[in-house]
């Protein structure tokens, strides 16, 4: 009979472990669909079209880029700020240089202050949404679309929000595996040389 009662106290306890281990797996992709659903935390939603509705109201838009540390890139915003029409699809520009002399991926991470404004800052297109890889001494310039909803006008914290920044981080990842192959031939054919 004692070992029922602890095989049970057991089996409950593994159970336990297990739900909790499941939740913890879980918690990272369902925060990231939350954010991107609501905005919090300055995350920006997505769009496949513009807004059907643009104010006569305008808001600026600023631009930040940084890059991890260790990322060779340079990385900037062509332009520090637009001002557009509430609901207008805006449209601007980052470069990219890879100064070294082996190819480079990197990923770009983003989010919007202030974090009241990021359920209304909507992207169209982005760089941000693919890697990128540039070559040795390669420059590029990655466009991103963009528009305010119209909503933050009406919404109880956000309208009183009258510039936002967009701001990215580059940082390196691993080359996707086709430039990786090409990049470890040219190292071979260096190294025969």
């Amino acid at each position: 009979m004692a070992m029922d009662a602890k095989t049970r106290t057991v089996t409950r306890l593994v159970g336990v472990v297990v739900l909790m281990g499941g939740l913890a797996w879980a918690s990272v992709p369902f925060y990231d669909w939350f954010c991107r659903v609501t905005g919090f935390g300055g995350t920006p939603g997505v769009a496949t079209a513009g807004s059907d509705q643009i104010l006569d109201k305008t808001i600026k838009i600023r631009f930040d880029g940084s890059k991890e540390r260790g990322m060779p890139w340079e990385f900037k915003p062509l332009a520090r700020e637009v001002e557009i029409r509430i609901g207008e699809t805006g449209l601007a520009f980052y470069e990219a240089y890879n100064p070294t002399d082996r190819p480079i991926a990197g990923q770009a991470s983003y989010n919007v202050t202030p974090y009241e404004a990021g359920g209304f800052f909507t992207k169209i297109d982005c760089f941000c949404f693919t890697e990128q890889v540039l070559q040795p001494g390669e420059r590029v310039e990655m466009p991103v679309s963009f528009y305010v909803d119209p909503e933050i006008v009406t919404d109880r914290d956000a309208k009183y929000t009258h510039t936002i920044t967009l701001s990215y981080t580059f940082y390196e990842i691993d080359l996707p595996q086709e430039q990786a192959s090409l990049a470890q031939d040219a190292e071979n054919d260096k190294n025969t040389n």
